[in-house]
């Protein structure tokens, strides 16, 4: 069977590929890094940089290292709350008549995630007035001059209930808003973007329960097959297909187990038979440039790599990593519950790559090279290998057991849950699944990133993209990607999927 190709947006190709190693951190002042970029175009184009959105206030604002304990405004939004009052310049340094305690501590690496400073203090600050009275008071440092500028917040949407996103009235009211927005993005020919934009949009609206979504996933779905059917050109190098393969199998595994539809089955089977030509089992599938183009990747015995997935099938540049290869061993699982006969030694090859991947404590590291036993960052990987093993067929306990020591070290260390590498919303999503294995490590997870749901908020019913260690992404469907993430993860208590915990055993 020849594998065919489907075209990627740039900017989710740069996304997707960007250079394991390289580490740029949230708080950088050398370069410009994140705060120069710009959105060419969509609903943050007028902004001059990838600056942090104050949740509702509509304030853009960066920072600077020589005001640990400042926000620097760089931005208002047109008809927000601080419009008024607000201006370019100002010097946030404290809310409701305090300063700012902390020095921020923020950017990419285990010392340094979180929110620690400025930006959780003012969230906390912001989540409570929503609460109370909706007033918000900023003390704001002008050149030389300090003042009090009031901000009405509002109270529309109260605070976030203490078990939030479950029994919380502002969750759910924030998931219609979410959901009604995703569905206006829906493009004619049913897609909703890029692959994370098509799988999260998908598995939020089938998280719901909602049926009236079920013609919008289908739509979507049966341009996803159509685009798979109407190629052949045989396996490409390059392209990414794999992450449209692998998010279309997950949706399509689900819609099936919702709706039992048969034409989902031949589709699904038609997947399977894609995935199982793209797995990488033997060195004869490597791509002889990649020695040239990765040398540090390339393969040095028949096992290593062996039995996952890369970006693209068989063998090219980086090779086979953990994020895809759990997300190719989740599809396995997820198409064996819809009774998709699937091969077992292709299955198990799968789960032993993700088994040699994992460090003592339960973290993924990027391949299948287990990392040190205090290393804890990129949760994303993590959480897509917990979810995995948590529903691999027929387990005899072993594929559980690696699920709680992955589910565990994301409730251990919640911290880097919004700032991951390659696309940091799609690794939010996978985290928020693999934590949600325990319930008290979703808990865990959903409480230390309060902060992070508050600010990324916007007054016209979106999301938005937060700056984070990969820059790529922050474009025209910014808004888009943070959505739909959010969206599914606001899903999760309802238990609605077999990712989200219905029917688990």
């Amino acid at each position: 069977m020849k594998i065919p190709s489907i075209h990627l947006p740039f900017a989710l190709t740069a996304l997707l590929t960007a250079v394991s190693g390289s580490l740029t951190a949230q708080v950088h002042y050398d370069g410009g890094t994140p705060w120069s970029q710009r959105a060419d175009s969509g609903l943050d184009a007028e902004v001059p940089g990838w600056y942090y959105n104050l949740g509702l206030t509509g304030i853009r604002a960066e920072l600077v290292a020589d005001e640990p304990k400042a926000l620097l405004v760089k931005y208002v939004l047109p008809k927000t709350p601080a419009r008024k009052g607000i201006e370019i310049d100002d010097l946030i340094i404290g809310v409701d008549g305090k300063k700012f305690r902390k020095p921020h501590l923020n950017g990419y690496g285990m010392e340094v995630f979180g929110a620690q400073g400025p930006i959780e203090e003012l969230a906390e600050a912001l989540e409570a007035c929503q609460g109370e009275s909706g007033k918000l008071t900023m003390m704001v440092k002008r050149g030389e001059e300090t003042m009090d500028v009031e901000l009405d917040i509002g109270t529309e949407y109260g605070s976030y209930a203490k078990t939030f996103p479950d029994d919380c009235p502002k969750s759910e009211k924030i998931l219609k808003e979410l959901l009604d927005y995703i569905t206006e993005q829906q493009q004619e020919n049913g897609s909703f973007g890029d692959p994370v934009h098509n799988t999260f949009s998908a598995l939020a609206l089938l998280g719901s329960g909602e049926r009236k979504y079920l013609p919008d996933v289908e739509r979507n779905l049966r341009h996803l097959c159509e685009s798979i059917e109407s190629t052949d050109e045989g396996i490409r190098q390059d392209g990414l297909m794999n992450w449209t393969y692998m998010g279309t199998a997950i949706v399509l595994s689900e819609y099936y187990l919702i709706t039992k539809k048969s034409w989902a089955l031949k589709e699904l089977e038609k997947i399977r038979d894609i995935l199982y030509e793209g797995q990488y089992l033997d060195m004869s599938q490597i791509n002889p440039k990649s020695k040239e183009s990765h040398p540090d990747s390339y393969p040095t015995g028949p096992k290593q790599s062996h039995g996952g997935w890369g970006h693209n099938p068989g063998f090219e540049g980086y090779g086979p990593i953990a994020m895809i290869t759990a997300q190719g061993a989740l599809s396995f699982a997820l198409m064996d519950r819809c009774g998709i006969e699937i091969d077992p030694k292709r299955l198990d090859s799968a789960y032993e790559f993700l088994k040699r991947g994992t460090g003592e404590n339960g973290y993924v590291g990027y391949g299948d090279g287990a990392g040190g036993p205090d290393e804890w960052a990129d949760m994303g990987r993590t959480g897509a290998a917990g979810i995995a093993c948590f529903l691999a067929p027929k387990s005899s306990g072993s594929y559980r057991r690696l699920a709680k020591k992955h589910t565990d070290v994301i409730g251990e260390h919640p911290q880097s849950f919004p700032d991951t590498h390659a696309s940091p919303p799609m690794g939010m999503g996978y985290e928020a699944i693999g934590a949600n294995i325990d319930s008290r490590n979703f808990r865990k997870l959903m409480d230390a990133n309060r902060w992070w749901f508050t600010m990324a908020q916007c007054g016209d019913e979106t999301f938005y993209y937060q700056p984070n260690r990969d820059n790529s992404g922050y474009d025209s469907s910014a808004r888009m990607t943070a959505s739909c993430v959010v969206a599914f993860i606001y899903t999760i208590p309802k238990r609605n999927l077999v990712v989200t915990g219905r029917d688990s055993q």
